[in-house]
């Protein structure tokens, strides 16, 4: 069983959770930039959490499936269609062989994830599948999916098939290539702009001017092209420090946000460095990942300060998001 991909796209590339336990050796975690979009993929499939999927940046590719597939495309909107008829996001979908699934223009969001139940049979790399293009490592070949690549899949577990059945069954009466339900989308986010970003103040926020600080939270920023999967450049508002001051190389993670000298923000993605040079004025909270990952150049953001407490909160809010969705789930295909 497998995908073949009659073309690219932009940048499409496998994607797990990451790579973790290496950043002592200086290597990065990588993985999906939203998350919490893969995941929910992979459970509408009946996968792991944890399995690899393909992630779509803005254009996306067009895959031909040589076997029937169960599959789910969560994250942005990028007007998916499967022999020509378009087809939505946030729910499983049961593809022929022989199909061709090719995206349109984008209508809400930058990144968009395909699960397949099984998952996908690509060898894992320090125990991930993760593409890390920079090191040319994991995925396929350590490089964005190209035009001739053929993605094998793993058989369908016999513990999958009353699953594909009831889908299939499903989505029969509705006389369709998908089911007539999906994931609520308030379980996930709207695409306001400027989009709120929480964050938390930094460990060198206090080293800026009174004036930075202010603009910080009050100026919107524009992510530019200058942009990808390791950090975001934005323009808006230049920031500065107080009085110029030596700052020691320290940890950094997704969703840090740096100033260099220039004054312009970076808030750093999920193929950022394992350390940074410049101050550090904020951090993204965990649960505004995926509004990042969903930005694309030109579109705007403004920083929004929360409690540790609230951080904290936010966080277990989207992890209930998910059982959620597999409660959801395990109730329709009982039915």
């Amino acid at each position: 069983m497998s995908l073949k991909i009659i073309s690219s796209g932009l940048l499409t590339t496998i994607q797990d959770l990451g790579r973790h336990g290496y950043q002592k050796e200086g290597i990065i975690v990588s993985g999906a930039m939203d998350s919490f979009a893969l995941r929910a993929a992979n459970v509408l499939v009946g996968n792991k959490e944890t399995e690899a999927g393909i992630e779509v940046t803005l254009m996306g590719p067009k895959i031909k499936f040589e076997q029937q597939q169960l599959i789910a495309i969560t994250g942005a909107d990028l007007s998916p269609k499967i022999d020509g008829e378009p087809v939505k996001v946030w729910r499983p979908l049961f593809v022929e062989a022989g199909s061709i699934l090719e995206f349109g223009s984008p209508r809400s969001g930058c990144r968009a994830y395909i699960a397949v139940a099984g998952g996908f049979d690509i060898p894992q790399v320090m125990g991930s599948s993760s593409t890390y293009l920079q090191a040319g490592l994991g995925g396929l070949h350590g490089k964005p999916l190209q035009a001739g690549d053929t993605l094998p899949c793993r058989t369908l577990p016999d513990t999958l098939e009353p699953f594909l059945r009831s889908i299939i069954q499903a989505q029969n009466k509705n006389s369709g290539a998908q089911t007539n339900w999906s994931v609520d989308s308030s379980l996930y986010f709207t695409y306001a702009e400027p989009q709120p970003i929480r964050v938390l103040k930094g460990p060198e926020y206090g080293l800026f001017s009174a004036q930075s600080q202010q603009d910080f939270w009050r100026m919107a920023y524009q992510v530019t092209s200058q942009s990808d999967r390791m950090g975001y450049r934005l323009r808006g508002t230049r920031l500065s420090l107080a009085e110029q001051t030596n700052i020691l190389s320290s940890a950094v993670t997704f969703g840090t946000v740096q100033v260099p000298a220039e004054g312009y923000p970076i808030v750093l993605l999920a193929d950022h460095q394992t350390t940074g040079g410049y101050p550090r004025i904020a951090q993204v909270i965990t649960a505004d990942f995926s509004k990042l990952a969903q930005l694309a150049p030109r579109n705007k953001l403004q920083f929004k300060e929360v409690t540790l407490e609230e951080a904290q909160s936010l966080y277990i809010r989207q992890e209930k998001s998910i059982e959620k969705i597999k409660g959801a789930l395990q109730f329709k295909t009982s039915i």
